[in-house]
């Protein structure tokens, strides 16, 4: 068994992957204030761009990936699914028996991670999603064979930086990818969509923008800070006859659920697809 990280002091990052969602993470961690800014070490192989991000929020700056994961506790492996292999055998060597390691390579799953590491690695696989940019991101965490309670809860802190975070199965990973990995890209449609339907009716560009946004983001927040269950909502809206009542009726014509449902089975079976062949996309 990898031994459980036991510190009362904040845990030190090594952040592998100096992307978008690389920055997104290690700044949460920053806003959260689960670890000083000294205490997140970036590693990237554009070290232009780990520049900036360091002369942006005070990052430490490491030469390479296993430089970095010699000074942290936690190592979040955020890069591209394709260099992930590439950078396991880099770190391997480095890799202690007190580390844990936060995968989120999208389709690589905890078992390929554990097969490079020393035995007993703690390993946790995470799937974020685009809304972690603005704080508002849920991402789904999974425990390798060797990943603890413990190991689990400071995933679940380190994440959290960016939004909620809920534990499913490894087993859920892909349908996790299809509704909230994808997700956001059917929500932005929809609001497309409206914008779009607003124009048509004779609003301006502008004008239908900010009530399309205030309303997909005000009906979120009815449904998640209000506690109202999305039929609620839609029941609260619709009066018999009424303007709602056509505009549903025309949406339920056009097969709207069904064709959600056939999106997200498609998206599901895409990911499992890509994930069989270690690597994936949204």
């Amino acid at each position: 068994m990898s031994t459980p990280l036991n510190r009362s002091d904040l845990p030190s990052v090594a952040v592998l992957g100096a992307g978008k969602m690389g920055e997104i993470l290690a700044v949460g961690i920053l806003r959260a204030a689960l670890a000083p800014p000294l205490q997140v070490h970036l590693s990237d192989i554009n070290r232009s761009r780990v520049a900036d991000l360091v002369g942006k929020h005070g990052f430490s700056s490491e030469t390479t990936n296993a430089d970095a994961v010699d000074k942290a506790d936690v190592i979040l492996l955020s890069v591209k699914p394709q260099d992930i292999g590439a950078v396991l055998d880099e770190i391997a060597p480095r890799v202690r028996s007190e580390h844990v390691v936060i995968s989120i390579a999208a389709g690589i799953t905890t078992r390929s991670i554990e097969a490079k590491l020393p035995a007993s690695t703690a390993v946790v696989r995470a799937m974020p999603n685009a809304a972690a940019a603005v704080g508002e991101g849920v991402t789904a965490i999974c425990g390798g064979s060797s990943a603890t309670e413990e190991h689990l809860a400071l995933a679940e802190r380190l994440l959290g930086g960016v939004g909620g975070v809920l534990r499913v199965a490894e087993g859920y990973i892909d349908a996790v990818t299809a509704i909230s990995g994808s997700g956001p890209a059917y929500v932005a449609l929809f609001a497309e969509a409206i914008i779009d339907a607003g124009v048509t009716v004779g609003l301006s560009r502008p004008i239908a923008t900010e009530l399309a946004l205030r309303t997909v983001s005000g009906t979120a927040a009815m449904m998640s800070k209000g506690g109202m269950a999305p039929a609620a909502v839609r029941e609260a809206v619709t009066s018999p006859g009424g303007t709602t009542a056509m505009a549903l009726a025309e949406l339920e014509r056009a097969g709207v659920r069904a064709a959600v449902l056939n999106a997200v089975q498609a998206a599901a079976e895409r990911a499992r697809a890509l994930s069989g062949e270690g690597r994936t996309e949204r």
